[in-house]
């Protein structure tokens, strides 16, 4: 067998993502982020992604497991190479387990490097739109949409009301159909609210943003649409995908 180990062609290494690199340390029980979030950003922003161990049923206990392994699923991300940001995919989670805590175990991998999740990225989004009342919209069991309620309280949004689907799988919850997540969001959002707030990573509600907008006459953010937001700004990116929201127009 004739072996050859230096094909001789004239050519140059391309650049195969202009406009960035954006790592995300998803849930391994999540069926939904990246299918969203590679709709959510322009051609030529690259989404890399490594799961986080996690289990259903969701619980606050299951949801801070899973803090010890996020240091270990942000290392696998590209090593030796890296991200321009990197994203923690799990709006629960953040309530449950800190931001604080998250983001030093991200650091402590990867120092220095821009953070984000969808619990900091929903509340930067807020900021945006002048928004300080919301109506929630979960699929999250009682004790979890507690803890959320309690860490958006603690960052000065008041919570007009929140309603939830009551379910305990992220597989279930990104099986719920797109229009039922614009019913409930329609029969769930106060006219007082200054926004709705559709939150979880594994909900397939960024694709019924502007059609709930539409009906509602105010902004709506989901947890993907305003990760993808956020993610954009800290690698520097202006393009803006179109069909998204309000979010993008800022």
């Amino acid at each position: 067998m004739r072996y050859d180990d230096h094909l001789r062609y004239e050519y140059e290494f391309e650049t195969i993502d202009p406009l960035g690199r954006i790592g995300v340390i998803a849930l391994a029980t999540d069926f939904n982020i990246e299918t969203d979030l590679r709709r959510l950003v322009p051609v030529g922003v690259e989404v890399l992604t490594n799961r986080v161990l996690n289990a259903n049923p969701i619980s606050l206990e299951s949801l801070r497991a899973m803090a010890p392994d996020i240091a270990r699923a942000g290392a696998g991300i590209l090593p030796n190479v890296g991200v321009d940001a990197m994203i923690y995919a799990c709006t629960s989670g953040t309530a449950a387990i800190g931001e604080e805590n998250v983001e030093a175990a991200i650091h402590s991998v990867w120092p220095g490097i821009p953070v984000t999740n969808p619990l900091k990225s929903a509340c930067a989004a807020f900021e945006a739109l002048g928004a300080k009342r919301l109506s929630v919209l979960t699929p999250y069991v009682r004790e979890v949409n507690e803890t959320l309620v309690e860490e958006l309280t603690r960052r000065g949004f008041e919570i007009v009301n929140i309603g939830s689907f009551n379910i305990d799988s992220d597989f279930d919850a990104t099986r719920i159909p797109s229009d039922a997540i614009a019913a409930a969001g329609r029969d769930l959002c106060d006219p007082s609210a200054d926004v709705l707030f559709v939150s979880c990573t594994a909900l397939r509600a960024a694709a019924v943003v502007e059609t709930l907008e539409a009906d509602l006459g105010k902004p709506v953010v989901c947890s993907n649409q305003a990760l993808a937001w956020h993610a954009l700004q800290l690698i520097g990116c202006a393009a803006r995908p179109t069909g998204f929201g309000r979010l993008f127009d800022r």
